[in-house]
């Protein structure tokens, strides 16, 4: 009698198509990426492309770590947004003010890491790790931004996604003049309508500029009430379905959230499902799609590790969505290129949602809910 197959032995199995001059990345990673963290990052590459990019999802991606100096807003993510592949950003501010080093014209150089940075220091080179540049760069970024941010239009209270969004302006008009094209990701957000939020707006050099104007008696102050709320209305409208439907359908979307990296950027994404659910007492049960990249370990307790699991216990992911979830142990600087070249092979671009346009609609939306609410 035939022993009757495991259910365990159903995965696809391993016997790659060889590698040869002709093959291209996404068969790369299809043919090739059979195991271990490969094969999580093939995972990922499927989950973005053939999932989380579907028309009725709304996704979300978060940057932490040098990524913009390594060239990465450039190559991948400028990419992504051109494509319609994201729809929002949440950042830290040091990726935001060193992607302006491109946009105003500015210049980055591949180092030697191993460099003696007593020698770096007295050549007035400032280094991240195997990235080199000139000091003069941080000192006309500052510079750049002093002057924007004397405009009458900051003078107010703003979130700092309004914020980055005149900034991206401006960033565009300085490269208009200098002649460059899709250098800056804030500048590429600001035309196509992409909100770009910063978790912790005094954690960065834009930010230490803008306390240093409030000296000189600026008006602008950075609130991250709005921020909470705003973020917690784009997830609560993919869901409710009316980013996708232009507002006029009540049939229900999906929300994803693609982190690179993790730290506050990380939680600021996740914790909008709780602030929907816990904190304004609206029914929902959390995103959808959870795709991360990142080096760091659940046993040391750093949000970075923290797993999809365990965001399942916050509210933050819904449970049934759990499978579609996927964790790669692996550098961004490596994973991030080649997602974005799956995608981008794989997947027809799809139409900008314009999300920064549609702010105050989707905050109508969360204030309607909430007034529905036995927590207020």
């Amino acid at each position: 009698m035939a022993k009757k197959k495991s259910k365990f032995l159903s995965g696809k199995r391993i016997d790659p198509t060889p590698i040869n001059n002709s093959t291209t990345l996404a068969d790369l990673v299809d043919e090739s990426f059979m195991a271990y963290n490969a094969a999580r990052i093939r995972e990922a590459c499927r989950l973005f492309t053939n999932k989380m990019l579907e028309p009725d999802v709304t996704v979300g991606v978060t940057l932490t770590g040098a990524l913009t100096p390594a060239g990465l807003g450039i190559s991948a993510l400028i990419p992504l947004i051109r494509a319609g592949f994201i729809d929002w950003i949440i950042s830290t501010g040091a990726n935001l003010y060193h992607d302006t080093h491109f946009g105003i014209g500015l210049s980055l150089h591949q180092g030697d890491a191993k460099m003696d940075d007593r020698i770096l220091r007295e050549e007035e080179v400032v280094r991240i790790y195997d990235i080199f540049f000139d000091y003069s760069v941080l000192l006309d970024t500052d510079e750049f931004f002093r002057r924007v941010i004397e405009g009458e239009e900051f003078q107010k209270t703003m979130s700092s996604a309004e914020f980055h969004y005149l900034c991206g302006k401006y960033i565009r008009e300085r490269e208009k003049k200098l002649g460059l094209e899709n250098k800056s990701l804030l500048a590429v957000a600001y035309e196509y309508g992409v909100p770009v939020y910063t978790s912790s707006p005094g954690d960065s050099s834009i930010g230490m500029n803008i306390a240093a104007k409030e000296l000189q008696g600026s008006r602008l102050v950075l609130n991250p009430n709005l921020d909470v709320n705003e973020t917690a209305s784009i997830v609560l409208a993919a869901k409710r379905g009316y980013v996708h439907s232009g507002g006029k359908s009540k049939k229900p979307g999906k929300s994803a959230i693609f982190i690179l990296g993790g730290g506050s950027p990380k939680n600021f994404a996740l914790q909008t499902e709780p602030q929907i659910q816990e904190v304004l007492g609206i029914d929902e049960k959390g995103h959808d799609y959870f795709l991360q990249v990142t080096d760091a370990r659940s046993d040391t307790g750093g949000l970075s590790g923290a797993t999809p699991g365990e965001a399942v216990s916050w509210g933050k992911i819904d449970p049934d969505q759990l499978p579609d979830a996927v964790v790669a142990y692996v550098d961004s600087t490596v994973a991030l290129p080649i997602i974005t070249a799956y995608s981008l092979a794989r997947r027809e671009p799809r139409a900008p949602k314009r999300l920064y346009e549609r702010r105050e609609e989707f905050m109508n939306l969360l204030k309607r809910e909430y007034e529905k609410s036995t927590r207020r």
